[in-house]
């Protein structure tokens, strides 16, 4: 009977705390739905934008899911549909408030250092025009500026201390500041791509062309997020968007790459031209109206400002001197070349935009409807890379044109330094090989050779263009001949006979003659290093017996005094011997022809005649037999025509 009776007490004893434990969870519930009712009458009055990477309590989701979207109905019925751009990618965020000019405080926030369990809390930034001069070094720089910089390619630190709103130095010609423009020019959507860009940098890039651009031309800047992950650029960016006027926020749910994200955004657009800007760039005053003036004087026209330079390390400007073009090399590797012909031209040439082969991607601005009419970007590209040469090389083969327009400057933060932050190299080059199979007809063989990853992968696997090529058949595009004969004729077509063509091998050395990275636009005296293997130390004994250096050929080997040097090749048949070599394939010598001399090659450290101890590079000497004047000519790829 006892234990009966202790039994019942166990059970009521139970029972009692299983009642406790169900009247707690009742009230936490309660008091969970009492706590989302106030969190959601606190979203209807969202208060003033917040400075990045503060701490932000509950903060508010503001992405939107895009319900439906038909390319057709946004763009109008003239452009076909973009296949590639599906709804389950898209996320928009529009802006939700209308004044003018959003409240600007002058606050401080915490920077979480990457890797590390302390915070420090840099001074406020300025809200109103800092200038140059007003750029200091952060006192504990020293200490973030190497997470900084792997983490962005450029000092974030020094940029965070930089105003919003900088004002940049004037560096226009004289002439274009009494330039008139039409007063009916069409209208611009600013399109920023960006993924995990610093905060900086992205809003200083948006208030720059907030700032500059007049409110009768600019109908929106419109920022696309490729997938970033920083989380300052999560919610926190939501919000902050959400304050500025005529700004819109887009973001895509897979990662693009800069011609999918740049196509997304121009998909979304409203304005007559679409401008397309990197997420790091400041504008100078008056850079839009010349653009959008050349636009509107022909649709077909693709256009871009003079890119000035912003120091990676100091955020220094550089203003670019005039006139410059956009180029590439027999790599597809673009870059920008100073070009002086163009100053004898005409006497008003400081303000006349000059044809260009090639733009960059920094800023360029296109008609909208020529933009999709002539394939947008490629949608095969990945990531980034060559996506600006692609498109430069389809504008002037299908019908359009491409300038550069020198009252328009915009400055662009130089980051290229870091080879980190370049896509996978097979990326890169599987963009290139696309570029060379769609475009470049039987020249693509010269890409080849100079390339040697992009070979071995295009030995093992074929580029899926049939859309492309359709593309090109159905617009009529030229030749690539005719783009080397007509838009780009300075561009040195090699002849790579066999046998004196590629790498310049030295037996003596085992290394190959090569040019210093920093002399290899304007030339410098050459060197011994490793052989590379990858196309970047080619060299062409042509039929003009000109030995012609490096990817675009521009470069001659030459002699100063007893060192062999490369210099600009002539524009037209070397008419000195100086320049002339003569190749002696028995002995691997290598003789230049004025001097009857032959080409030696003195490592770091070797000791020559009339050489000091420690001199390396290549040298005239007395023709012997001695292995460091034998040369040979390494081909590293067979000559071939892929189908």
């Amino acid at each position: 009977m006892r234990l009966w009776i202790r039994a019942a007490a166990v059970r009521r004893r139970v029972i009692c705390l299983w009642l406790l434990l169900l009247c707690f969870a009742l009230v936490t519930l309660a008091l969970s739905d009492l706590f989302n009712k106030d969190q959601g009458h606190s979203l209807e009055n969202p208060g003033p934008p917040r400075r990045p990477l503060q701490r932000i309590q509950s903060a508010p989701d503001l992405e939107i899911i895009v319900d439906s979207w038909d390319p057709a109905l946004e763009l109008g019925m003239d452009v076909a549909p973009l296949n590639s751009l599906q709804e389950d990618q898209l996320l928009y965020v529009a802006s939700t408030h209308r004044t003018k000019n959003p409240p600007q405080r002058k606050v401080s926030y915490k920077v979480i250092i990457p890797g590390s369990n302390k915070d420090s809390t840099p001074p406020a930034l300025p809200t109103h025009g800092a200038t140059e001069k007003g750029v200091k070094q952060h006192p504990e720089a020293t200490g973030l500026e190497l997470s900084a910089v792997e983490k962005y390619g450029f000092n974030e630190v020094i940029s965070e201390s930089i105003s919003l709103h900088r004002r940049l130095p004037e560096a226009r010609h004289p002439q274009c500041l009494g330039e008139q423009y039409s007063e009916s020019l069409p209208s611009a959507s600013v399109i920023i791509c960006f993924n995990d860009e610093a905060w900086s940098t992205l809003l200083r890039t948006v208030h720059s062309v907030l700032d500059t651009a007049p409110k009768q031309y600019l109908q929106e800047v419109l920022l696309v997020d490729d997938l970033s992950q920083h989380g300052h650029l999560k919610s926190v960016l939501s919000e902050y968007v959400s304050h500025l006027d005529g700004v819109r926020l887009i973001r895509s749910t897979k990662r693009l790459g800069v011609g999918g994200c740049r196509t997304l955004g121009a998909a979304r657009a409203a304005g007559e031209v679409l401008v397309f800007m990197d997420s790091h760039c400041e504008c100078q005053k008056g850079w839009l109206e010349p653009l959008l003036e050349r636009v509107a004087q022909d649709r077909t026209r693709v256009v871009s400002p003079i890119m000035d330079v912003i120091n990676w390390q100091t955020f220094q400007y550089n203003a670019t001197q005039w006139p410059v073009r956009g180029v590439f090399d027999w790599r597809l590797d673009f870059s920008w070349e100073s070009y002086p012909p163009l100053q004898d031209k005409e006497p008003d040439s400081a303000v006349q935009p000059v044809p260009s082969p090639a733009l960059g991607g920094g800023v360029v601005a296109i008609d909208r409807h020529f933009f999709h009419s002539v394939g947008a970007y490629d949608p095969g590209m990945l990531l980034w890379g060559g996506e600006q040469i692609e498109l430069s090389i389809r504008v002037w083969s299908c019908g359009g044109s491409m300038e550069v327009v020198p009252c328009s400057r915009v400055a662009h933060v130089d980051h290229h330094h870091l080879s980190y932050l370049l896509p996978d190299q097979e990326v890169l080059q599987r963009n290139k090989i696309r570029i060379a199979d769609t475009w470049m007809d039987a020249y693509r063989k010269i890409f080849y050779r100079r390339d040697t990853l992009a070979h071995f992968i295009r030995q093992s696997e074929s580029p899926n263009i049939t859309e492309r090529l359709r593309l090109k058949r159905s617009l009529g595009c030229r030749t690539f001949h005719w783009y080397l004969t007509t838009v780009y004729p300075q561009l040195y077509i090699p002849q790579d006979r066999p046998a004196v063509s590629g790498e310049l091998y030295n037996v003596g050395t085992g290394s190959c003659a090569d040019l210093p990275r920093r002399h290899r636009l304007l030339g410098g005296s050459m060197i011994v290093a490793p052989c590379s293997g990858t196309g970047n130390q080619h060299c062409d004994l042509n039929s003009d017996s000109e030995v012609r250096w490096g990817p675009m050929g521009a470069l001659c080997l030459d002699a100063e005094g007893e060192r062999v040097v490369a210099s600009p090749c002539p524009k037209q048949r070397p008419s000195s011997s100086r320049l002339q070599w003569k190749f002696i394939k028995l002995s691997g010598q290598l003789v230049h022809q004025q001097s009857q001399l032959c080409v030696e090659a003195v490592k770091e450290g070797g000791v020559t005649q009339s050489t000091r101890a420690g001199t390396a590079g290549l040298f005239l000497r007395p023709c012997t037999h001695q292995p460091r004047q034998q040369w040979h000519f390494e081909q590293l790829v067979a000559p071939k025509v892929y189908p």
